[in-house]
């Protein structure tokens, strides 16, 4: 079964590169989004009001200076579909059209949430049946990125005769929602969140996905955030410019984990390409939190055009050293510390493929470190990171 599906994934991932569907919608995302999803921090208590008040912290805060973009509204807008099977949102977004023009206004982008089967996570309505009605109705209220969330397919590949079938029921699926994306003629980023299952990082850009979700959801917490972090290790060469792999939210700011740890997050997540998708309350960060999600040095990473996701070089023990390839030659190395107390991290460049001393910037401390030799020693804090520049 694996193995046919990993055939049927290279085929597929093969195909869409000459796809005329692929051209057009790998338009879109040619860096990793960036902005905010209502989701982690407000989950079902999201309306109209909260979105116009994180579209203005966006502004105010600097956050859309420094490259967040998207206004992402998650599941429980939704309401009732009229008799012509138009969806219309609930009580909490009386006017959607009027909350796009409104986050358009202030030079960001607003987008939205459903799902694949008749009903979302949330059990509120889903797009099973209405692929079409639901993207126009989209395109005309104005909306710039759907995520799509396998969450009420799942009794429909349940009741399939075979996993073969099951797989091909969530392809059509997602393919039927990119087809009608397309259709409307707007430029839509589409995000796929399933999971990660069925190896989606083979398949995802054969549907038209931008981004992937390649794991379960995140959580404000250590462990569960550096298990799916350092568990990205061997999907980069699935990513690029218009299709990324995407691990999940930001958790920075919502109060659970230490600066030590969100630096770790942000660091990683950088590193990985991954989408950049703010989860806390914009209207109430500390310093230190708009220092982490406004690192300038660090986006820069995530954004470089170069477009290549970073990977795990080696490791020794709670240790860590991952690198990703800039567009300048130079390279962006991560040496994260996953035990609870200080290390001694021992950093090889010889393994990055460097010989002799190299030159490197600490990116947190926004300070140059002139020459490194080939092989050298730095404490590392608890969960912490220290993330360097580097270059011959």
């Amino acid at each position: 079964m694996k193995s046919l599906r990993c055939l049927i994934g290279l085929f597929l991932f093969t195909a869409v590169i000459s796809a005329p569907f692929a051209a057009h919608s790998q338009v879109l995302a040619q860096t990793p989004p960036m902005g905010w999803n209502s989701w982690n921090h407000f989950r079902d208590k999201v309306d109209d009001a909260t979105i116009r008040r994180m579209a203005d912290a966006m502004v105010s805060s600097g956050m859309r200076d420094a490259g967040y973009t998207y206004i992402n509204i998650d599941d429980t807008w939704e309401g009732q579909r009229d008799a012509q099977g138009i969806i219309h949102p609930n009580a909490k977004f009386p006017d959607m059209k009027a909350l796009a023009d409104y986050v358009h206004s202030k030079g960001l982008k607003l987008g939205i949430y459903s799902s694949p089967g008749a009903q979302t996570c949330a059990h509120y309505e889903g797009s099973l049946g209405h692929e079409s009605q639901d993207a126009e109705t989209y395109a005309s209220w104005g909306i710039d990125y759907l995520k799509y969330d396998l969450c009420g397919l799942r009794t429909e590949m349940k009741a399939a005769p075979s996993p073969e079938a099951a797989h091909k029921i969530m392809i059509d699926a997602y393919m039927k929602m990119h087809d009608a994306l397309q259709a409307t003629g707007r430029p839509i980023v589409y995000s796929l969140c399933q999971y990660g299952e069925d190896a989606v990082w083979e398949w995802g850009a054969s549907v038209g996905g931008n981004l992937w979700r390649t794991t379960g959801d995140i959580s404000d917490n250590y462990t569960r955030m550096s298990d799916i972090g350092f568990g990205q290790a061997g999907l980069a060469k699935f990513a690029g410019p218009g299709h990324w792999n995407d691990p999940d939210m930001l958790e920075v700011g919502n109060g659970k984990m230490n600066d030590e740890e969100y630096r770790t997050h942000m660091s990683l997540w950088a590193i990985l390409a991954a989408p950049l998708l703010a989860g806390n309350d914009l209207s109430n960060m500390t310093d230190d939190t708009k220092a982490i999600l406004m690192n300038k040095e660090v986006i820069a990473v995530d954004q470089d055009p170069l477009g290549k996701e970073g990977d795990r070089v080696y490791s020794e023990g709670p240790i860590e050293v991952w690198s990703k390839p800039l567009s300048d030659g130079a390279l962006a190395v991560g040496i994260f510390n996953r035990h609870q107390k200080a290390l001694t991290a021992h950093v090889d460049f010889t393994k990055m493929g460097f010989t002799g001393s190299v030159q490197a910037r600490d990116l947190w401390q926004h300070k140059d470190l002139g020459a490194l030799p080939s092989k050298y020693d730095v404490e590392v804090p608890a969960h912490g990171v220290l993330m360097l520049r580097v270059t011959r």
